[in-house]
């Protein structure tokens, strides 16, 4: 969520800095340039007055002071030229130079020269020149006219490089730019530790929400942080957590208790018909009927209340030589395959991993038990136990039947059975024990095809305490 939501407030954030930091750029260029043609006002407006009284044409007769104020004029125009190089001209109405520098700048037929000399013939001070960009070679061009008795008799021109006007912006927009720049990491960082301040209940909740999927019931989560709605809902998670907590465990209470109280009526009536059963010929059908259904009955109440006890029962972790304890179980049942005419063999190399070594053992005869009822005669049970990165494994596999892929997805039900198997003795909960067992320590039991022909169960078991610890919600 955090990969979402991030990404759209650095977005608006960048939007808002650039929404305010483009028309900062452009007000800072028109300043910039807008002082310029001030200064260009100023000069042209001084150039101006001092042409005011040389407006004969050239060729007139009163030529001695007129010629004085010109020559004084052109002074003028030489020095601003030499020291800011901006060219600059008194013209007529005509277009000739009354004084110019450099000698050879004229005022041309068209350009931008030519059109604000025109404007300036109708009375009009130049104002608003085209804005000049860091990325334009132009020239700035102010003209201004030179009125007498209120004709407009000349018009003065300058024509500025624009080089140190560009520079000035282009620094101007690179001190707004790494303003920009500090205010987004700035934006960014807030981003951040608001995005991590909202969502940190949101990842909490949702870690506690898959620990107890996973069965790990005690998991509940620290109402500390977030806003305050966040923390209402945690605080209304750890409330259903309770709640559901206490349904499952009258629920298993129920069962184990229904379990234990039903074993004594059901032993008497077992214990009635067996009395019953002296009583008449041996071969009767139908006593020996009820005797396996009540044998049945008795086997599958053991399994109930095993099953409470598994999913009740806390587990005792401990670092156990699983390699040992396989090998123990090899040959525990090896008579059993034997009679059967079943090859038990097993690879068992010493390797470690933290589990309960009681719930184990158990969950390791529930699984070698099924491979052996299930393992036609002249068929043949392994047991390998290998190490895989994080975990120790046990993998059983058997050369029996297998099972389809539907039947794979709903092996370890409870009560759950395939049809091929119903005349197989047994109650239906043996795995589903046995995954309860395992679940308790951290580990987890998975089924497979076995290639050619069989099924392939693995066992896996935490090999780093923290792991089992935070599989049971315990610390080891």
């Amino acid at each position: 969520m955090r990969t979402r939501l991030l990404p759209l407030l650095i977005v608006l954030l960048a939007a808002v800095l650039l929404a305010l930091g483009i028309p900062l750029a452009v007000s800072l260029a028109a300043a910039q340039q807008q002082q310029v043609v001030v200064d260009r006002i100023d000069d042209t407006a001084r150039f101006a007055a001092l042409a005011q009284f040389v407006t004969d044409a050239p060729g007139g007769s009163r030529r001695t002071s007129t010629d004085e104020r010109r020559e004084s004029l052109r002074s003028e125009l030489e020095s601003y030229y030499g020291v800011y190089g901006i060219r600059a001209g008194v013209f007529y109405r005509n277009g000739s130079a009354m004084a110019n520098a450099p000698d050879h700048w004229l005022v041309p037929q068209t350009g931008e020269v030519r059109s604000a000399f025109a404007e300036a013939l109708l009375s009009r001070r130049s104002h608003d020149p085209r804005q000049v960009w860091p990325w334009q070679r132009s020239r700035l061009v102010v003209a201004s006219p030179v009125i007498r008795d209120g004709d407009v008799v000349a018009v003065v021109v300058t024509d500025s490089p624009t080089g140190q006007l560009r520079s000035r912006i282009l620094r101007g927009w690179l001190f707004i730019g790494a303003g920009e720049i500090a205010a987004m990491l700035l934006a960014v960082g807030a981003a951040l530790r608001l995005t991590g301040w909202v969502l940190k209940p949101v990842r909490v909740l949702d870690a506690t929400t898959h620990d107890i999927a996973t069965g790990r019931l005690k998991s509940r989560v620290a109402v500390a942080g977030g806003p305050p709605e966040l923390r209402r809902l945690a605080r209304s998670f750890n409330e259903m957590a309770d709640n559901v907590e206490a349904v499952l465990e009258q629920q298993r209470a129920f069962v184990a208790d229904a379990s234990h109280q039903l074993r004594n009526p059901l032993a008497a009536l077992l214990l009635r018909i067996e009395l019953l059963a002296l009583e008449l010929p041996e071969d009767n059908e139908e006593i020996a009927s009820v005797r396996t259904e009540g044998k049945r009955l008795a086997h599958v109440l053991d399994d109930l209340l095993d099953l409470a006890l598994a999913e009740h029962a806390e587990a005792d972790l401990r670092l156990t030589d699983i390699g040992a304890l396989a090998e123990e179980r090899v040959a525990a049942w090896a008579p059993a395959a034997r009679t059967k005419g079943v090859r038990l063999t097993g690879d068992c190399p010493p390797t470690t991993a933290w589990a309960d070594p009681i719930a184990l053992s158990s969950a390791l005869d529930a699984v070698i038990d099924n491979a052996v009822k299930f393992t036609p005669e002249g068929g043949t049970v392994e047991i390998a136990v290998a190490v895989d990165g994080d975990t120790t494994t046990v993998v059983v596999t058997d050369t029996g039947p297998g099972l389809t892929d539907e039947e794979l997805e709903r092996v370890g039900d409870r009560f759950w059975r395939s049809g091929r198997h119903q005349n197989v003795k047994g109650s239906g909960l043996g795995l589903s024990i046995t995954r309860a067992l395992l679940a308790a320590g951290g580990g987890s039991i998975d089924y497979a095809h076995h290639e050619p022909q069989g099924l392939r169960v693995t066992v896996r078991l935490p090999r780093q305490a923290g792991a089992a610890g935070a599989a049971t919600g315990a610390v080891p």
